[in-house]
């Protein structure tokens, strides 16, 4: 089953749970039609850090691509949070006769074998913007790194190997 979005209203990473614990997600809403999907922290920071990138390199490519203010969205997931797949390969690219980005995220499958399962979006220079803007926020979020070996620290600590496994 594929999830085509032409234009979205909301695209968006969250999370469930308390730091070290969390599961990611990203959601696609255009009117009443929501769709979650569940990803690892990693894939979320690779989309948002790659998305800047592009971002960046296309505005210096044609200066007349503007990033129109897009309102802060800092809203948790809307429910309910039901993942319809969890992601495995996701892939970028533009669409200069529209000038948006498409973003797939494709399901996780076995080697091999084809996706059954896709979402499509199609978001400007803005939205893409905005979505990186609250991913990095979200990634960093997470669990404090010791300052000793770089491990991030349980609320209970954790046995530093720098430390010779004494606990921090």
């Amino acid at each position: 089953m594929s999830f085509i979005f032409d234009s979205l209203e909301r695209f968006v990473a969250g999370t469930v749970g308390e730091p070290g614990e969390r599961a990611f997600f990203i959601q696609a809403r255009a009117g009443q039609r929501l769709v979650t999907v569940g990803l690892e922290k990693l894939q979320v920071a690779a989309l948002a850090e790659r998305l800047e990138i592009v971002i960046n390199d296309l505005r210096k490519g044609d200066f007349s691509l503007r990033i129109a203010p897009f309102p802060r969205d800092d809203a948790s997931l809307e429910t309910p949070i039901e993942s319809e797949f969890t992601v495995g390969a996701i892939s970028m690219a533009w669409d200069e006769t529209r000038a948006l980005i498409n973003i797939e995220l494709f399901e996780v499958v076995a080697d091999n074998e084809e996706p059954d399962n896709c979402l499509s979006v199609y978001l400007n220079l803005s939205m893409c913007d905005a979505f990186v803007k609250r991913s990095k926020a979200l990634v960093s979020a997470g669990r404090l790194p010791c300052p000793f070996c770089g491990i991030p620290i349980d609320s209970h600590g954790h046995l530093c190997p720098r430390a010779n496994g004494y606990r921090r």
